[in-house]
């Protein structure tokens, strides 16, 4: 038997593929995208675990044609069309809620009709929308409130997941991510705009100076790798206490924190600080606050491996031995 996972050669997904491979899964890997080089490199030493088929989760005779020509008994649906910039999400709309809904109903199709052991929808920490006060901390509980399509149809699909397993007894999982980095992080059509670890560790290898702004903001980051360890906790728990799971580090870290730390690892950074006004618009609104993981801990006793410093020290590692530098 097989664990599919969809989006498997996009940034968190091939981090998903990976670690279930590395924990004895055999995993069929979907994607629109074939797998690259820096994928084929990335999967090399789990290559005889994954089977790579490229196809649109749109097409509902491909998503059918993976039952049929696979032994599939647990999905991780990871796909997703990630927007967080105003124009983008102006420009790519339908596409947005195609993506992100449709593409959902697909794969719960697929799930239905070969009653799956288990369903889990990756969703994200937008969902919520921006925290009430700076310093709030978001729990499963806490009302969601998107801003945007993006958060909207995350929000969407773990709706779908819930009523799809409650009609079709199949035991199901939505697991919302605070802000992911590390390994595998590259500009996709369905991925644009990069974070700040991977333009700053880049910069820095690089050898030039670290353009940087708002230092005083933020985000609850994780490191990817942690984020495939819970994603396979959640897979693979025998029971689920709960339906719904933070995956977080639970962890606010501002830009400051990740400049000082990057400077403790690579020697004579320099730093170009610019205007605040010069960033382009983001459509994701207000920060929310840090997500709560003690769900996720009190339930299957996760917990991340990956400090600040830790999780630096391996992507730097990972961008240098794959010479990845873009």
């Amino acid at each position: 038997m097989a664990t599919l996972v969809t989006g498997g050669t996009g940034f968190v997904g091939s981090n998903i593929v990976k670690g279930l491979a590395l924990a004895g899964h055999d995993v069929v890997c979907f994607d629109v995208n074939g797998p690259d080089q820096l994928t084929e490199k990335f999967m090399s030493e789990v290559s005889s675990k994954v089977s790579f088929v490229q196809g649109d989760m749109l097409d509902r005779a491909i998503v059918e044609r993976l039952g049929a020509e696979h032994s599939i008994d647990k999905i991780v649906h990871a796909a997703v069309f990630t927007v967080n910039r105003v124009e983008l999400e102006t420009q790519r709309s339908r596409d947005v809620v195609a993506i992100n809904i449709e593409g959902t109903a697909n794969l719960l199709e697929l799930a239905r009709t070969l009653h799956v052991d288990r369903f889990v929808y990756v969703s994200s920490g937008a969902v919520y929308g921006p925290a009430a006060t700076a310093d709030q901390t978001l729990n499963e509980d806490a009302p969601p409130v998107p801003p945007n399509l993006y958060g909207i149809t995350k929000y969407s699909s773990e709706l779908l997941t819930r009523r799809y397993g409650e009609l079709h007894d199949i035991s199901t999982a939505s697991v919302r991510l605070s802000t992911p980095y590390g390994p595998m992080e590259r500009v996709t059509g369905h991925r644009a705009v990069m974070s700040v670890f991977y333009q700053w560790t880049a910069q820095a290898l690089r050898g030039e100076p670290i353009q940087a702004d708002n230092m005083d903001g933020g985000r609850d980051s994780i490191y990817v790798t942690d984020i495939a360890r819970g994603i396979q906790a959640v897979l693979d728990a025998p029971t689920l206490p709960h339906g719904l799971y933070n995956l977080t580090t639970g962890i606010w870290i501002t830009y400051r924190e990740i400049l000082d730390a990057l400077t403790g690892l690579v020697p004579n950074i320099q730093v170009a600080e610019t205007a605040p006004g010069n960033r382009e618009p983001s459509s994701e609104g207000a920060d929310r606050g840090p997500l709560s993981g003690h769900r996720l801990f009190h339930d299957l006793g996760w917990t991340p491996k990956f400090d600040l410093n830790a999780g630096l020290t391996d992507y730097l590692q990972w961008r240098r031995d794959s010479s990845f530098l873009d």
